[in-house]
């Protein structure tokens, strides 16, 4: 299958995995992913974007994020970069391959609280303790680009639907004897469901409903 890569973006509020994709290096599937972001947040504004120091995302983010602005001339107008927008990256310096240090590059907009991809991280830690695939030196290898995708892709939505995220959980009333605080996936703190989803309600869920021709 050769080297598979993977690209995602995450709302840190919420810790809700936006966009995913894959491909054979970051380079390919990072202006997808970024593209495929603004798509699905496109009544949002002021996206602020953190990542690593990789140049790919420093040309998708000024390339997707464009809008254009009127000028009262014939013509096509020109287009310019949409308000709010931010982009933040940490670039990792490393000597004798260890990392020494942390550099922020503010690229876009204001600077943030933390100038750090730590969410995304941890995420991508997770993934790699639950599947063999990911993990770096491994026996475990996905034959096909399908099965490595089907892999993540999998994961992913058990993250966003299925497991309680413990910085979510809220304080209460009404709740069980002996419990204060009530459990929440990431899609209920983005306000796509009001309950945590269970795998026969994902394996029994109609995604299409296809018609007879």
């Amino acid at each position: 299958m050769g080297p598979r890569w993977g690209c995602l973006s995450q709302d840190r509020a919420t810790r809700f995995v936006v966009a995913w994709g894959f491909g054979s290096s970051e380079d390919e599937v990072a202006p997808k992913v970024v593209a495929q972001t603004r798509q699905r947040t496109s009544g949002r504004r002021g996206v602020i974007w953190i990542s690593d120091g990789r140049p790919v995302y420093r040309r998708a983010v000024r390339q997707v994020y464009r809008d254009a602005q009127p000028t009262g001339k014939r013509g096509r107008p020109p287009l310019v970069l949409t308000p709010g927008v931010g982009l933040t990256q940490a670039v990792k310096r490393r000597h004798q391959g260890r990392m020494v240090r942390v550099e922020v590059r503010q690229v876009l907009g204001e600077a943030v609280d933390c100038p750090y991809p730590v969410h995304e991280e941890r995420l991508n830690g997770m993934l790699r303790d639950r599947l063999n695939a990911l993990t770096r030196k491994t026996h475990a290898f996905a034959k096909t680009t399908g099965t490595w995708d089907a892999l993540v892709i999998l994961c992913l939505f058990e993250h966003n639907w299925l497991r309680p995220h413990r910085a979510l959980r809220e304080a209460g009333e009404g709740l069980p004897e002996g419990r204060r605080y009530r459990p929440r996936t990431p899609a209920m703190a983005i306000g796509l469901t009001d309950h945590i989803w269970t795998w026969e309600e994902f394996l029994t869920f109609k995604h299409y409903q296809y018609q007879k021709e």
